[in-house]
């Protein structure tokens, strides 16, 4: 795919991307593949599969306690448990707005390893990377943003999230709706957003300007973007996946290359 080149013109020291069909089939890569990237927020879809694996196992169930008072395993997994960003801190009632939040994921990480008396980062291993030959993949910290991975890897996880087969498909069809629909909440590095859409995990582009997919995205595109300059997208209406890892942090270049370079790719899936 030609227009994945257009990451040589990004002002970042390295850069790697692919585009991976719902079918499976790799639509196209350039740059380093097999380099290993912090992930950052991109983690966080990584960190909810193995979730979702721990719910269709029996060991945790979605509407069940976790977190702060009033909140459940599904609050936490769609920031709508009240947390704040970075601190366990209270910052509203479960299910009344949308606070982006790292303690809650791992508040999460804590919760599973609990249930299933196993480390977070091996269950991770033993759910889902390993499952995929995820091979290059680590969890080397939280859960929320500590992840290293590289784009082979997340092209792996990318084809598993369009056509599953580690959970049930309606589980992702789950994980790939808005969950507590109508909250409205800062979607970080791109202000406030009405409302503030996410699944379970994965956040939704829904109608959010300004957002970090592109002009021809479908509203039903999930994904995440991170703050070291990583982002995954999956849109079910051009079947098809995109991930992109940089070793650069989030900024304004990011905010000016991505939505073009998105744009560009979709345009050259539908010729």
């Amino acid at each position: 795919m030609q227009s994945l080149a257009q990451i040589e013109n990004w002002p970042v020291p390295t850069a790697a991307a692919a585009v991976v069909r719902a079918d499976g089939t790799l639509a196209g890569s350039h740059g380093p593949t097999g380099q290993r990237f912090p992930l950052a927020s991109v983690t966080k879809p990584l960190a909810a599969y193995a979730v979702l694996v721990a719910y269709e196992e029996g060991a945790i169930d979605l509407d069940e306690p976790a977190g702060p008072e009033g909140a459940t395993v599904r609050h936490l997994l769609a920031h709508s448990s009240g947390l704040a960003f970075d601190e366990n801190r209270v910052m509203a009632a479960p299910g009344t707005r949308r606070i982006y939040s790292n303690a809650g994921f791992e508040a999460l990480g804590d919760h599973v390893a609990k249930a299933t008396d196993i480390p977070f980062a091996e269950y991770l291993r033993q759910a889902v990377l390993e499952p995929l030959g995820m091979t290059a993949t680590t969890l080397e910290g939280s859960p929320a943003k500590d992840g290293v991975s590289t784009v082979d890897d997340l092209v792996r996880f990318a084809a598993e999230v369009q056509a599953p087969r580690l959970l049930d498909a309606r589980t992702v069809l789950d994980a790939m709706t808005v969950a507590f629909p109508g909250l409205t909440g800062i979607l970080p590095g791109y202000g406030h957003q009405r409302p503030n859409d996410w699944g379970l995990g994965f956040e939704i582009r829904g109608a959010k300007t300004p957002h970090w997919t592109g002009a021809g995205s479908s509203p039903r595109t999930f994904g995440h973007f991170g703050q070291s300059g990583t982002f995954l997208w999956i849109d079910p209406d051009a079947r098809a996946a995109c991930v992109a890892l940089a070793d650069r942090a989030f900024g304004p270049w990011a905010i000016e290359a991505w939505p073009p370079f998105t744009d560009a790719v979709l345009a050259e899936l539908r010729a």
